[in-house]
């Protein structure tokens, strides 16, 4: 029994995780990578076969979790996907939109390069790879346990990040020997707004945990709710455009629901329109008012007094590419609009129109991975590159972080600290400086952890919970040299597992002694360093 970490190490992006038992082939997660060379890497062959793969467990639908899912189908891959069914829903939204984005771009592409003499671009996938995917669907509920594949079976808990998301307890058997790896998916902040609380789980031998936020911690809900009043307060008083960069599942939900309270405070004026600009995001809305017996109970008493937290007055729903544009025009606005990271979507127009304009605001409440325009213009870049004109950055940027729909620092060790087990903590999900702070403060629990590079492989048992090889996350060093350290990781952990089986090893003395001799050599460079 394995465990293979393929995606979402030493990053926030491109979750894959790989489970092994027996002849069983078990995916946790699919998604796209976003940022730096997104397009060459969500193109990259999947480092193992999709027609032998049993199924996949999909903890929810952001597409950094899901979005590969439909070019896995693509491939050849033909098992169930076990999901909740939110976000059955949601993926469905998602990645139709997806599709579309991506036609749009590789069509523009394609009308670059010709006048190159430069091949066509393609899609990652189109709409019938979807319905294939779609099609694929086993929708389940929380808290019930079910097999999966041979030797593998699963409980989905709520994790508390997003509508439908969950958490996954996850019981691998080989040979009468079984093992638990949790998965903790995307944690949901304690006292959460929009959803209810993390599920605790307290046993496992394994435990895979995201890290977004490992090395920091949120400011309080009120504090944030200061925060962002304090910006709309300025903003409005300017008779500003406020642009809000916004993921349309659960963070769009999140701001409409902020907005809903600032006009019950008196912040926010009756009469200045606010545009929900996505299709998506209309229909996002629509599904988590169809699920709302999933949602927080502070939104449930909203919506038992017939009160509708995610509209507030004069919300006006951009469908059309003709609404969107006439936003243009409008000076004094709230405009919501995806992408979250603004690497696509409708507000990158938006943003080409008002960064010049020194009286408009951006408002980002979303993480912005390393290489996307958001994170770009979070770090201050005086001039961007947008949709092929040449901008000068001139608007008043804010970042408002705890709208956050992941756990922070803090909430990862409370949730951590429920496991009564001692297991081994492999953590991802985060920039190497986040996983690497997470994994220290989780040693300060008591717990052994360590934060794995891509391609790492751990043997599964019971009992082998220790480290067994070098898988620290490099803060710095070449691409040639974590390559090279995935190879010592997978060379080791194959070592490990042969002489765990090896009935005599005199025979191997004078190779052991060799390796021992020549890691001595290394752990002593690394500390003279």
């Amino acid at each position: 029994m394995q465990l293979k970490i393929l995606g979402a190490a030493g990053e926030v992006t491109g979750s894959l995780y790989l489970l092994e038992a027996g002849a069983s082939h078990v995916l946790v997660d699919c998604g796209t990578f976003q940022g730096r060379d997104e397009d060459r890497r969500n193109a990259e062959t999947f480092p193992f076969d999709p027609i032998g793969v049993d199924a996949v467990l999909l903890t929810h639908a952001h597409l950094d979790h899901s979005g590969r899912i439909p070019l896995l189908a693509k491939r050849g891959f033909h098992g169930r996907i076990y999901a909740t069914s939110p976000t059955v829903e949601l993926c469905d939204v998602l990645w139709r939109d997806s599709t579309r984005l991506m036609k749009e771009e590789a069509e523009w592409r394609t009308r670059k390069n010709r006048r190159r003499g430069l091949p066509a671009v393609f899609p990652l996938y189109d709409e019938a790879d979807v319905d294939q995917a779609i099609a694929l669907f086993q929708p389940t509920t929380y808290d019930d346990v079910f097999d999966v594949a041979p030797g593998i079976r699963v409980r989905f808990r709520d994790a508390g990040h997003m509508l439908g998301s969950a958490m996954l307890e996850v019981w691998l058997k080989e040979n009468d020997e079984e093992v638990k790896v949790v998965f903790s998916g995307d944690l949901g902040q304690q006292e959460s707004v929009l959803e209810r609380n993390p599920a605790v789980v307290e046993d496992a031998h394994f435990v895979v945990i995201e890290s977004t936020y490992g090395d920091r911690r949120h400011k309080s809900c009120a504090e944030t709710r200061e925060e962002f009043a304090s910006i709309m307060r300025e903003a409005l008083g300017d008779r500003s455009k406020v642009l809000i960069p916004t993921f349309v599942v659960e963070r769009a939900q999140r701001v409409l629901y902020e907005l809903f309270l600032l006009q019950e405070e008196g912040v926010l004026r009756d009469n200045v329109p606010i545009y929900l600009d996505s299709p998506m995001g209309v229909t996002a809305t629509e599904i988590y008012r169809k699920y709302a017996s999933l949602l927080s109970a502070e939104l449930q008493g909203r919506l038992l007094k017939d009160e509708d937290p995610f509209a507030p007055k004069q919300l006006k729903k951009a469908i059309t590419p003709q609404e969107s544009r006439a936003i243009n025009d409008v000076r004094h606005a709230v405009v919501l609009a995806g992408s979250g990271m603004a690497n696509g979507g409708r507000i990158v127009h938006h943003l080409k129109h008002s960064l010049w304009d020194p009286k408009s605001h951006v408002i980002f409440v979303g993480y912005q991975a390393a290489g996307t325009l958001g994170r770009r213009i979070v770090e201050g870049e005086p001039y961007l590159r947008i949709a092929g004109e040449e901008v000068q950055v001139k608007s008043q940027v804010h970042t408002v972080g705890g709208f956050s729909s992941h756990a922070d620092r803090d909430d990862l060790l409370a949730w951590a600290s429920n496991f009564k087990t001692f297991p081994l903590f492999l953590v991802t999900h985060g920039e190497a400086k986040a996983s690497e702070s997470l994994a220290s403060g989780l040693d300060g629990l008591g717990f052994k952890a360590l934060a794995p590079v891509a391609g790492f492989t751990i043997a599964l048992a019971p009992e082998r919970r220790e480290i067994p090889v070098v898988a620290a996350a490099l803060k710095r060093g070449s691409d040639d040299a974590r390559r090279a350290l995935r190879d010592v990781n997978s060379l080791v952990a194959s070592l490990l597992e042969r002489l765990n089986d090896a009935e005599d090893l005199d025979d191997l003395l004078p190779l052991l002694m060799a390796a021992k001799t020549l890691l001595e050599t290394a752990n002593t460079k690394l500390l003279t360093r």
